[in-house]
C-alpha cells in the first residue's frame, strides 16, 4: 500500500517509506530503531533497496511523523510515487529511454576522478624508482582532492551521526582517511618527511610497519579510492540483482484501446476502470486482467507464467494482463485494474519478500549495530597499547587506522539482503513467487511433502479414459456420434469426450478435426442428450437414460459401467437406433509432469504424501500413477488440518502443496505452503511459496532455490564474519597496511555482491524448464489413440 506523505493507514495496513542517506548495515540499523521506538508502529528496514515497510498494531501513525522521526536520524525519506507497475521502472537507471537519469552517474563521477588522482600518489609510494625530488609535495597535490572531494560523503555522514551521537561505517572511514591525512600534513611541515630527497621504501608484505619519517597520503588517497570502488560495484550490483523485479513490473502495457460507443481511443493503462471494453489486436499485449466479450484467439502466456504454448481463449475466458494476443482481435471487458492485477500482485510479492529478513539478517543487523563502536574502541586500544610499550607513535597510529579501515561492516550488511534480491528475482523469472525470506528457513529443514490430489497433482479436469464398444460395434464410430452430439454440450464430461473425438489418430487425415453437426440438438437436463447425427438419432448420456427409452446395456457394457464405478471414474452410455452402442469413460487426469515431480522430491530427501478428500480407491489409483505410497484419503476439509498437526507431532516438518479453498488452512498451518497459481486467490494467501504455472516440477525447483538462497545466505554471512575475525588481530598487531586493509574491505563487500550474483545462474532441475504436454489419464493405456 502506498499513501501520500498527509494520509495515514488503516490498522493493519502499511506504509512502504524510500529512505535515503543510508551507506551501510549500521544506518538500517539505527532507522529501524528509530521507527520502531513510535507507539504502535513496527518497522523493517531494508539497507538493499533502500526502503522502509512499516505496520501498525493499532491506529496509524501519519506518514509525515514517520518522515520526521528517519529526518531526526539524519537520514531523508519519503512516500514513493504511486505508479502504474507496467510503466514504472523500478527505481533503475537502465530500464528506460535515453532520457533516463543514470542513479550511479555522481558516484562513478567522483570514483573516476578519485581514481586518476591515486593512481600516481600510491605508484610513488610504492616505487622508489619514482620519488624525484619532492615527490611527496606531488603527492599531497594530489592526495587532498580526493581525502577532502573523494571522502565528502563519508566525512558529511560520519558528521551526522556524530552529532546524534552514534558511529557508522562512515566513521571509520572518516576517521581512517582523516587520521592518514593529518599525519602526512604533521610528517611533511613539522616532521622531516618534508625534506628533499626523502624517500619513502614500501613492502607489500604483512609486518610490522614504523612510520618514522613517513607520509601516508597513499593510505588516505587508497583507502578512500578502494571504498569508492567498492561502493559504486555494489551499487551497480544491487540494481543488476533487482533487474528480474524491475522486468517483471514493465512487462505490462503502457496504452490501452477503449471501447467509447463506437469509437476506439487510445488511453493510457492507469486510466483503465473496472468494467471498461477494450480491444486487443494482434501482436499486442492485454493491457489489464478481463474476460473476453467477443472474438476468439491464442493467447501467449509465456511472459508471464513461463507456458510457451499459447492458452485458446474465447468469449466468458479469463485473460491476465502483460500477456500477448497472438491470434484474432479480441474485446476484453476490464475485471482487475491497477494494484489488483495479477501482474501487481506478483510484483508486490517479490517485492514484500525482499524487503522482508529473515532470523540470520536479524543476527546480521544486531551485531553491525554494536560492531562499529567496539572497533572505535580497539582502534583507540590499539593506539594507546602500543604507545604505551615504546613503540614509535607513527607505527602505533599506522596499526589504529588498519584497525579503523579493516572493520568496516559492508559485507555483513549485504550478506543477506543481496542474496534475497538475486534469489527472489530469479525465483519470479522461473514462476516461483517466495513470500517471505523467512520461508527459506523452513525449506532447509522440511521432510515430509504432503500433495493435495485435485488440481495439484492432478488437472482437475476430465478427459476420455477408455471406449468399450459393444459387441459387432466400432470403437472409433462410437466415439465419432457421441463426440459430434456431446460437442454442442457445455458440460465438463461432454467436453472431454468431444475434445477426445476431434484429436482421435484413428480417423482418415481428412476427417481429423471436424465433427458431424447434430440437428435437434436437446439436453435432458440432468441426464444426457439426444440428437440426430448423420441420419441416426443418437442418444448420450447416464446408463439410465438410455434404459428408460427402451435401449438397455448389454451385459459386456454393464460390466464396464460397474469397473468404471468401482475406481471412481464416470460412464456415459451411448445409443442410437433403438440400441446401446458402447460406453465411453471419463475421469480426472494425472498432470504429465506429477511423477517426475515426486521424484524430484524423493531427490531432495523428501517424502511424499498424497492427501485428498476423494475416495481410497481414486486415490490410490492416482498415487500409483505417479509413484507415491502413502496415501490419505475420505478428508473433509477442516479436517486437512488436523492431518498436518498429527504428522508434526510425529517430528515431521511438514510442506503442503494446494490449490483450492479447501486446502488454504492446511497450507498456512503447514511448516511450508506452497500454492498452484493456478488454483484459488484463498489458497494463494495463505501459502508461503507460488507456483505460478502450477507445474509440481516448480515445487521442486522452489526447494531448491530457496535452500540455495538460503546457503548463499549463510555463506555470505561467514565470508563477512570470518574476514573480520580473521583481519582485526592481524591489523591491531601491527602487521596489515592500512591501504592492503582498505583494498580488502572493498573487496570483500564486491565478494559479497558478486557471490550473491551467482543466484542469478539458477536452473530448473533437467527438463523442468519444458512446457508440460496435455494430461494424461488416469488408466491403463489401451486405447491411448483416444485420449485428448
Amino acid at each position: 500500500m502506498n499513501t501520500g506523505p498527509g494520509d495515514g493507514a488503516a490498522p493493519g495496513e502499511r506504509i512502504e517509506l524510500a529512505i535515503g542517506g543510508m551507506t551501510c548495515a549500521a544506518c538500517a540499523n539505527r532507522v529501524e530503531k528509530r521507527l520502531n521506538k513510535m507507539d504502535g508502529v513496527t518497522a523493517t528496514v531494508n539497507y538493499a533497496t533502500e526502503k522502509a515497510e512499516v505496520s501498525f498494531d493499532g491506529d496509524p501513525v501519519p506518514a509525515e511523523d514517520l518522515i520526521a522521526q528517519i529526518e531526526k536520524a539524519g537520514y531523508t525519506a519519503e512516500v514513493p510515487r504511486t505508479t502504474n507497475t507496467a510503466t514504472d521502472g523500478g527505481g533503475g537507471g537502465d530500464g528506460g529511454g535515453g532520457a533516463a537519469v543514470d542513479p550511479d552517474r555522481p558516484l562513478r563521477t567522483r570514483l573516476l576522478v578519485s581514481a586518476l588522482l591515486s593512481v600516481p600518489v600510491i605508484a610513488m609510494a610504492m616505487a622508489p624508482a619514482l620519488q624525484f625530488t619532492h615527490w611527496q609535495w606531488a603527492s599531497l597535490a594530489l592526495a587532498a582532492p580526493v581525502v577532502v572531494w573523494g571522502a565528502l560523503p563519508f566525512h558529511i555522514a560520519a558528521w551526522k551521526n556524530l552529532k546524534l551521537g552514534a558511529a557508522t561505517m562512515d566513521t571509520l572511514v572518516s576517521l581512517g582517511t582523516t587520521a592518514a591525512f593529518a599525519w602526512s600534513l604533521y610528517a611533511l611541515f613539522l616532521g622531516t618527511a618534508g625534506d628533499p630527497g626523502m624517500t619513502h621504501p614500501f613492502e607489500f608484505t604483512i609486518a610490522r610497519a614504523d612510520g618514522s619519517a613517513g607520509i601516508y597520503l597513499e593510505v588516505a588517497a587508497g583507502v578512500t579510492t578502494f571504498i569508492l570502488a567498492g561502493r559504486y560495484f555494489e551499487a551497480r550490483s544491487k540494481r543488476r540483482a533487482g533487474a528480474a523485479l524491475r522486468a517483471l513490473m514493465e512487462l505490462g502495457a503502457k496504452d490501452a484501446t477503449v471501447l467509447r460507443g463506437d469509437r476506439e481511443v487510445a488511453v493510457p493503462v492507469e486510466r483503465l476502470v473496472v468494467g471498461d471494453l477494450f480491444v486487443v489486436r494482434p501482436g499486442e499485449k492485454i493491457a489489464t486482467d478481463g474476460t473476453v466479450e467477443t472474438g476468439t484467439s491464442a493467447v501467449d502466456t509465456g511472459l508471464l507464467t513461463g507456458e510457451s504454448v499459447p492458452v485458446e481463449v474465447g468469449p466468458g475466458d479469463a485473460v491476465v494482463g502483460a500477456t500477448v494476443n497472438a491470434g484474432g482481435r479480441l474485446v476484453v471487458r476490464a475485471s482487475r485494474v491497477g494494484s489488483d492485477t495479477q501482474l501487481a500482485r506478483m510484483a508486490r510479492l517479490v517485492e514484500d519478500a525482499q524487503n522482508g529478513k529473515a532470523r540470520v539478517q536479524r543476527l546480521a543487523d544486531r551485531v553491525s549495530g554494536v560492531f562499529v563502536p567496539v572497533v572505535i574502541a580497539l582502534a583507540a586500544a590499539t593506539l594507546g597499547f602500543w604507545i604505551g610499550t615504546g613503540e614509535p607513535a607513527s607505527a602505533a597510529f599506522t596499526a589504529a587506522v588498519a584497525v579503523l579501515i579493516i572493520a568496516c561492516p559492508c559485507a555483513l550488511g549485504l550478506a543477506t539482503p543481496m542474496a534475497l534480491l538475486v534469489g527472489t528475482g530469479r525465483g519470479a523469472r522461473l514462476g516461483i513467487l517466495i513470500k517471505g525470506p523467512e520461508v527459506l528457513e523452513s525449506t532447509r529443514r522440511i521432510d515430509t511433502i504432503v500433495l493435495d490430489k485435485t488440481g495439484t497433482v492432478t488437472t482437475g479436469t476430465m478427459a476420455l479414459v477408455e471406449v468399450v464398444a459393444a459387441e459387432g460395434q466400432d470403437e472409433a464410430e462410437v466415439l465419432r456420434l457421441a463426440g459430434a452430439l456431446e460437442h454442442a454440450s457445455e458440460h465438463p464430461i461432454a467436453r472431454a469426450v468431444a475434445e477426445a473425438a476431434l484429436t482421435r489418430t484413428d480417423a482418415a487425415p481428412a476427417a481429423r478435426g471436424t465433427l458431424p453437426v447434430p440437428e435437434d440438438f436437446a439436453n435432458i437436463e440432468g441426464q444426457g442428450v439426444q440428437g440426430t447425427v448423420d441420419g441416426r438419432t443418437v442418444l448420450v448420456g447416464r446408463p439410465a437414460l438410455l434404459a428408460d427409452r427402451s435401449q438397455p446395456l448389454g451385459e459386456d457394457l454393464v460390466q464396464a459401467v460397474k469397473e468404471a464405478q468401482s475406481q471412481g471414474r464416470t460412464a456415459v452410455a451411448v445409443g442410437w437406433d433403438g440400441r446401446a452402442r458402447g460406453v465411453l469413460v471419463v475421469s480426472d487426469t494425472v498432470k504429465p509432469t506429477s511423477a517426475r515431480a515426486v521424484e524430484q522430491f524423493r531427490a531432495l530427501g523428501l517424502d511424499p504424501i498424497l492427501l485428498t478428500g476423494d475416495n481410497e480407491t481414486v486415490a490410490r489409483t492416482v498415487a500409483a500413477q505417479v509413484g507415491i505410497e502413502q496415501v490419505i484419503a475420505e478428508v473433509l476439509p477442516q479436517d486437512k488440518v488436523a492431518v498436518i498437526e498429527r504428522l508434526q507431532a510425529q517430528g515431521r516438518t511438514v510442506a503442503m502443496v494446494g490449490d483450492g479453498v479447501n486446502d488454504a488452512a492446511a497450507l498456512a498451518r503447514a511448516d511450508l505452503g506452497l500454492a498452484m497459481g493456478t488454483g484459488t486467490d484463498v489458497a494463494i494467501e495463505a501459502s508461503d511459496l507460488t507456483l505460478v504455472r502450477g507445474d509440481l516440477r516448480a515445487a521442486a525447483d522452489a526447494i531448491r532455490l530457496s535452500r540455495r538462497t538460503l546457503a548463499t545466505i549463510k555463506g555470505n554471512l561467514f565470508w563477512a564474519f570470518a574476514y573480520n575475525v580473521a583481519a582485526l588481530p592481524l591489523a591491531a598487531a601491527g602487521l596489515l597496511n592500512p591501504m592492503i586493509a582498505g583494498a580488502a574491505m572493498a573487496v570483500s563487500s564486491v565478494f559479497v555482491v558478486t557471490n550473491s550474483l551467482r543466484l542469478r545462474r539458477f536452473a530448473p532441475l533437467k527438463g523442468n524448464e519444458d512446457t508440460p504436454a496435455a494430461a494424461l489419464p488416469i488408466a491403463d493405456r489401451r486405447d491411448s489413440s483416444l485420449v485428448a
